[in-house]
């Protein structure tokens, strides 16, 4: 039996992974950053887009779903949107919106 891995280390295995196969939708997401084919043990999914762009491969329970979708996930699709999930800076504009409001703008 395995034991349970940091944040840290789930990062690390997530970014060395040649595939990724998860129930978690943050793991589906965080697969799609890293840009590692994703298999998906769910029938359906909050990231829809990431199977559209073929990074990810909705296979639920059944085992042979599940070998069938590792095995297409061999071949690394050939598009990849970096700005999909914006572009990492949005703490930036949220700043300089708040910098810019008064006080009297929340009263």
């Amino acid at each position: 039996m395995f034991s349970p891995v940091s944040y840290l280390e789930m990062v690390a295995l997530e970014n060395n992974a040649s595939v990724i196969i998860t129930d978690s939708g943050g793991v589906q997401k965080e697969a799609y950053w890293y840009r590692r084919p994703c298999v998906t043990l769910r029938d359906e999914t909050e990231w829809i887009e990431t199977v559209a762009r073929g990074w990810n491969i909705l296979a639920g329970a059944n085992r042979s779903n599940i070998v069938d979708a590792v095995q297409v996930c061999e071949v690394l699709p050939e598009s990849y949107d970096e700005s999909l999930y914006g572009d990492g800076a949005s703490s930036e504009l949220i700043y300089e919106i708040l910098l810019n409001f008064s006080q009297n703008d929340f009263d």
